[in-house]
């Protein structure tokens, strides 16, 4: 007969296998997706010295790391000037109506920047319909709204939420009594909010910011629609006309930044805050009353979210209502269209799903270096654009001189390859979503179930899995959904004449066949706003 004794150093032993299987399989996991840079950095080494520093000295370069610079920091600044009083006034004040402000302000991060960026083209353009609205008063012209201004202001408008919604969580879980301390000692409004609150949630502000600064360096539909020359736009034009050597020197500079990115926001993480004790103020009366500013502070909210909102859907509705839809029917959306896109969507989500397990229930279980430097590895593809991202795995497809690899051409332009792509750029949405959920369960619980008697697998199906459901449903979704929106991956990586609802979309932008665009964003709108509905469950 065994003893309890025996058992447990079973169970223990049996733990330890697993444990080394479990590593072995998150190490693979993430190898597998650091691979596509790894090609890219060899193709770019292949460039010699001479020309290399020749492609990368040009005018045209130093312009377009200009552009994309000063583009990355009106965005990112922006953003926070207005992501931040935004929460402010959401959380900690009695702003009216502020719950319903508080989910309208967050609702432009469902929209798609390229869908806004060429509905206020054809809005606020010289020649636009805000500009036939003014017609009768004289105005026969508008200002060019193209170029660096426009798309600072374009990118903003779907980038602030980013700031909002973590500056938002960072004051919910502020300990209200500093501030009542803060106002005992007769500090200002003003004076309390620097001294003491911005402390608090400033690695909160960081978190959004570093989202916001990663968007507006990868967005690629943007500063096409709006003529602006930046990395991400330079490298499609440069693959477009096969100039792989000079896209590939361009994708490293744009990587280059990007680490410079994540290198500033973790300092800032790591020097800041102040922390409270938990005791948050959502669902608490208001801390600060705006006296004779409460009705006027509304006009932010209104303004900021009337600009996001109401411009796409005017244009949007304006053109579903004067479509004429006979111009041009091969730009006419088929329903082989959206099949697609659900089901490379689908297919992603779940295949994201699949490998986050292993490497999120690891990084929860266990706190070894390996654990984390394994789910570090797959949040690298979140990081990367996705023009850069595409650029690699069209390296990696191709092949490289003297290596010897002949399968790759065979994925070439093949929906295997463009899912795994989603899967490089939004299995962190999963990981991150599974870890949190892994976190939470009881480890006495599996332990209670292996003393019964279960196998460790068993265990894991019976006790582990059904409570980390909820995780796994909402990173499969968040993954589906940032899927369906992608675009330059999408354009680069797609099979010839595999049509989705984005490049149905494109494709009617670049021809000025708006009409066609209609129904694909309508319907795109539809299935983004879903992850807010998700948002929504998470936070609750």
């Amino acid at each position: 007969m065994t003893s309890p004794i025996d058992r447990l150093r079973a169970i223990a032993d049996g733990s330890a296998d697993r444990s080394t299987g479990l590593t072995l399989l998150a190490g693979a996991i993430a190898a597998t997706l650091l691979v596509p840079l790894t090609w890219l950095v060899l193709e770019a080494t292949r460039v010699e010295p001479d020309r290399a520093w020749a492609l990368l000295a040009r005018p045209a370069t130093v312009d377009v790391l200009a552009n994309t610079l000063l583009l990355m920091g009106g965005v990112t600044g922006l953003s926070i000037l207005i992501g931040v009083p935004l929460a402010w006034l959401t959380v900690q004040t009695d702003l009216p109506f502020r719950r319903f402000w508080s989910v309208v302000v967050a609702l432009p991060l469902v929209i798609p920047s390229y869908i806004g960026a060429f509905t206020f083209v054809s809005a606020f353009g010289p020649r636009g319909e805000f500009q036939a609205i003014l017609q009768p008063l004289g105005i026969d012209r508008l200002p060019e709204i193209y170029g660096l201004p426009g798309s600072i202001l374009v990118i903003t408008l779907y980038t602030y939420p980013y700031v909002y919604l973590t500056a938002r969580a960072g004051l919910l879980s502020f300990d209200p009594t500093l501030l009542e301390a803060a106002r005992t000692l007769n500090h200002g409004r003003l004076q309390a909010f620097r001294r003491v609150t911005l402390p608090h949630v400033r690695p909160s502000i960081a978190a959004g910011a570093l989202l916001a600064a990663l968007y507006a360096v990868s967005d690629f539909g943007t500063p096409v629609i709006m003529r602006l020359p930046v990395f991400t736009r330079q490298i499609f034009v440069e693959l477009d006309s096969f100039g792989q050597d000079y896209a590939s020197l361009l994708s490293l500079q744009l990587l280059g930044i990007v680490l410079v990115i994540l290198a500033i926001e973790s300092r800032l993480r790591s020097d800041g805050g102040g922390h409270g004790d938990g005791v948050g103020t959502a669902g608490e009366e208001p801390l600060i009353s705006l006296g004779v500013w409460r009705w006027p502070a509304t006009l932010l909210p209104a303004t900021v979210a009337g600009a996001a909102l109401l411009v796409p859907l005017w244009i949007l509705g304006l053109w579903f209502v004067t479509a004429d839809l006979t111009a041009r029917p091969s730009l006419a959306l088929q329903l082989s269209t959206v099949t697609n896109s659900v089901g490379v969507a689908a297919a992603a989500a779940f295949v994201a799903v699949a490998t986050s397990v292993p490497v999120a229930y690891l990084a929860a279980k266990h706190d070894s270096l390996a654990a984390r430097l394994f789910e570090r590895a797959t949040y690298v593809g979140f990081a990367v654009p996705g023009i850069v991202l595409g650029l690699a795995l069209v390296f990696f497809a191709t092949g490289f001189d003297g290596i010897d690899l002949p399968l790759l051409p065979a994925i070439y332009q093949t929906v295997p390859l463009l899912i795994f792509a989603y899967v490089v750029r939004f299995m962190p949405q999963a990981v991150g979503s599974i870890h949190t959920s892994t976190l939470q369960v009881d480890p006495q619980l599996v332990e209670a179930a292996r003393t019964l008697g279960e196998t460790p697998l068993r265990a894991f199906r019976t006790v582990t899995l059904p409570l980390v459901t909820p995780g796994i449903v909402a990173g499969g979704a968040l993954v589906f959904l940032t899927t369906m929106k992608e675009l330059p991956a999408t354009l680069i990586l797609r099979p010839t004449g595999f049509e989705t609802l984005v490049t149905v979309i494109w494709r009617a932008q670049a021809n000025a066949f708006y009409q066609y665009a209609v129904v694909p964003s309508l319907l795109l709108l539809a299935v983004s706003g879903l992850s807010m509905v998700v948002l929504l469950r998470q936070d609750s």
